[in-house]
């Protein structure tokens, strides 16, 4: 009879701190040792944020879908070992705006987590972030017309900078034919896309060219997509825009696809007994006079 009653109290405390969560629509954790916040939803999607013991009050603009609501949560997106505010909303269809605040010791306030400017990134913010633990990466998705894109982001020291992101290629079918034979991509093989590994001062460290709508594997290095050489002789220039070379590829060689610059393609060749060979083909083949 007493576990019997015990497990009604139980139960009826648990459905009690659901209402209350429901009711507050809020969440609360520790931003660090020793300090609470308490956050819950206002109007128009701000947020009211209550911070330490002494619940000093914070307001935060946060983000919103078309009815002035949003989700609260709270995750650790900077790999310190304490939570972040992480507030989330649905907008359009399929895309989700996403506003992280990380606390600040120095302010005792939350403070906003904004991605770079000024870096060629597709997605104007963080846009349906995920975070990435095992290699202390930021995952930020957004979808633009019918096309899917992909941002990473890393951190140095306290710094957030773009560590990986895709440029979507428009290349001629038919030019591209012209002179390689793609490996196959599989049924749900996207368009091709540039994808490119940066530093934190913003410098290009590898390049590859792969799905555009299957992003890389974090902290792995970039591998392009093979292809077939298809005429029976090739050029290989050393740099774009090259009017001579010694070198050819033939029928048959198998290349990597790494870069393309106003209509040319890098590539890798790897050479059975000289090792790996790098240069740059014309995507149209000059008319043969």
């Amino acid at each position: 009879m007493r576990a019997t009653l015990l497990m009604m109290a139980l139960c009826s405390a648990g459905m009690a701190m659901q209402a209350l969560g429901a009711e507050s629509d809020g969440v609360a954790f520790d931003a660090a040792p020793g300090v609470p916040v308490r956050a819950r939803m206002l109007d128009g999607g701000r947020v009211e944020v209550r911070i330490g013991k002494d619940a000093a009050l914070q307001l935060l603009d946060g983000v919103a879908d078309e009815e002035g609501r949003s989700r609260l949560d709270h995750e650790d997106v900077d790999f310190d070992g304490v939570q972040d505010l992480v507030v989330r909303a649905s907008v359009g269809q399929v895309n989700e705006a996403v506003a992280v605040y990380r606390y600040d010791a120095r302010t005792a306030r939350l403070q906003p987590l904004a991605p770079p400017t000024g870096t060629p990134a597709n997605c104007d913010g963080l846009w349906s972030l995920s975070v990435d633990a095992p290699t202390r990466t930021l995952v930020s998705t957004c979808r633009g017309g019918p096309m899917w894109y992909t941002d990473f982001y890393r951190y140095q020291g306290e710094k957030l900078y773009l560590y990986r992101a895709e440029q979507l290629l428009m290349l001629d079918p038919q030019a591209l034919a012209a002179v390689l034979a793609l490996d196959e991509g599989g049924d749900d093989a996207g368009p091709l896309a540039v994808w490119t590994t940066f530093d934190a001062a913003g410098r290009a460290l590898e390049r590859a060219i792969g799905d555009g709508l299957s992003p890389p594997v974090s902290g792995v290095p970039l591998r392009g997509r093979n292809a077939r050489v298809v005429p029976t002789r090739l050029a290989l220039y050393s740099a774009v825009g090259d009017a001579s070379t010694p070198r050819y590829l033939v029928a048959g060689d198998r290349v990597e696809l790494l870069d393309e610059r106003d209509g040319w393609l890098q590539v890798r060749y790897r050479n059975p007994t000289r090792g790996p060979v790098t240069g740059w083909i014309q995507l149209a083949l000059p008319e043969q006079g």
